[in-house]
């Protein structure tokens, strides 16, 4: 075991773990945006107005890459992560306009230990994140691997 907080073996089923907070940016939404996702509603205030956003939106993947981002600060980084074999379920259910102040919560769904690796455990998760008036704007269900804590465990 490395030091590391999180480790298999601290992962409780129905519990859940907050993952702080982040405010959006237009200048960050832009950005990302001009290199990622270029449609005019994730570049322009005027166009994501005449869109049915309603205003300048994070593109998808944008939100994505800042719940990973909470998800590393508030766990992956002081955790025995091993990474994930892939995401079962994203959904954008609300726009991530330039301003919003999102908050995240992770809740593990189950856990289980690997039949073909005894070090490792297997942990399904099910996030979340809310904008500043506790909307629900995008949720995303996967499954981790982390090491147990002593490895013959």
């Amino acid at each position: 075991m490395t030091g590391k907080t999180w480790a298999f073996e601290d992962f409780v089923e129905g519990g859940s773990i907050d993952l702080g907070a982040k405010h959006v940016t237009a200048e960050e939404i832009i950005e990302f945006a001009g290199e990622f996702d270029p449609q005019p509603m994730h570049l322009d205030e005027a166009a994501g107005k005449a869109s049915i956003l309603g205003g300048l939106s994070a593109s998808g993947w944008h939100t994505c890459a800042m719940f990973m981002r909470l998800l590393c600060d508030a766990v992956l980084l002081d955790s025995t992560s091993q990474g994930a074999p892939g995401v079962d379920r994203i959904k954008w259910k609300k726009p991530v306009l330039a301003g919003d102040r999102l908050s995240g919560k992770t809740t593990v769904l189950a856990r289980r230990e690997s039949k073909s690796r005894p070090s490792i455990g297997l942990v399904t998760l099910r996030s979340e994140l809310f904008n500043q008036r506790a909307e629900s704007v995008f949720e995303l269900e996967n499954t981790g691997m982390f090491l147990k804590r002593e490895a013959g465990a």
